[in-house]
């Protein structure tokens, strides 16, 4: 009989430091690591840990910590990665614990392109249906093929295909009613074996002219996203941040052209649908914000949509600077920003 895998441990008030990219202090009172469906199930059918609260985290890349997490907090790092030939397509599965960025990485050297816009991103492959994170052209819903995931009630491990993950705008089921009721286990992807390069940003067109490049390959286009978010944004090893830490805001016509009126700079971009999208990092810096500070959380100097810990921030601190930046922007421009990480 093959010896049964042993039970996972129950960690105590854990530095989450390490564990949440923008570096704020806070402590998990329980935690415990899933590397494995066992791990959930032995959680999920425990007498006491079963019934208890639970705080799902990644990466912790998309996190604002104000406070200590009294929830038994369940670290996922669920590994592996796979590749099926589909006929037309390759599908590729990852662990939800894989870090993205390798995972997209790996998917490159496996001559499965599809991914490449997305390089760079920090977090987990978890978290990437969850935030239905996207860059230069591409969202995760456009490659998703399906994910499994635990229900935390019943124990049961349902597949999900695309309809019912519910993808939106930096948003999904899982931020919804699946919050904290479910954990994801593992994802898929569907890449076409007829690989075409997504070059439809500025930034992007202006690389490839300036290598003189008229057909890159995948490689170069990863390579091309990963200078330009490293030119643009800090490294949360560096300078703990969570990204862009607000939405890009959605508006009718009627919105954009009234705003226009005031600010004929404005940046924004149509959309399929005839609504606009506005760029929230241009409207915090029209409102001079950029460089500012509230204690030891900070607006980052190269990108105002990026809010950092300059050294010392805690929680309470970011949330007071993002509320005062909406405050201000709304003030302005009559705009509502809405955060993209998870405040807690």
């Amino acid at each position: 009989m093959p010896t049964p895998s042993p039970a996972p441990q129950i960690e105590c008030d854990v530095d989450l430091r390490p564990y949440n990219s923008f570096g704020l202090p806070a402590k998990a009172r329980r935690l415990v690591r899933i590397g494995s469906d066992a791990d959930l199930h032995w959680v999920v059918n425990h007498p006491d840990w079963g019934r208890a609260s639970k705080f799902i985290l990644g990466g912790g890349s998309n996190l604002v910590l104000t406070k200590d997490l009294q929830p038994l907090v369940l670290k996922v790092e669920v590994p592996g990665r796979r590749i099926f030939d589909a006929g037309a397509d390759w599908v590729v599965e990852a662990g939800a614990g894989e870090r993205w960025h390798e995972f997209v990485r790996w998917t490159l050297e496996q001559g499965a392109p599809g991914l490449e816009n997305l390089s760079l991103i920090p977090g987990t492959v978890g978290a990437a249906p969850v935030q239905n994170i996207g860059a230069y052209g591409v969202e995760v819903k456009d490659r998703f093929e399906s994910l499994d995931t635990l229900d935390l009630m019943s124990g049961r491990v349902v597949t999900l295909g695309r309809e019912a993950c519910h993808f939106g705008y930096r948003d999904s089921v899982f931020k919804q009613h699946l919050a904290g009721r479910s954990v994801i286990l593992r994802v898929r992807f569907r890449l076409p074996k007829a690989w075409q390069p997504e070059l439809e940003y500025v930034d992007l067109q202006r690389a490839a002219e300036q290598a003189g490049v008229k057909e890159p390959t995948p490689e170069q286009v990863s390579d091309w996203v990963c200078a330009i978010r490293r030119a643009k944004l800090p490294d949360p090893a560096v300078i703990g941040n969570a990204g862009s830490f607000f939405k890009n805001p959605i508006v009718s016509e009627a919105v954009c052209r009234e705003v226009i009126t005031r600010d004929p700079h404005l940046v924004h971009y149509p959309l399929p649908d005839g609504r606009f999208k506005l760029a929230a990092g241009w409207l915090i810096d029209a409102c001079g914000w950029k460089g500012k500070s509230v204690g030891g959380a900070g607006v980052y100097e190269k990108q105002a949509l990026v809010l950092v810990n300059r050294g010392e921030a805690r929680g309470g601190e970011v949330l007071t600077l993002a509320q005062a930046i909406q405050a201000s922007v709304f003030a302005r421009f009559g705009i509502r920003l809405e955060p993209e990480p998870v405040v807690v």
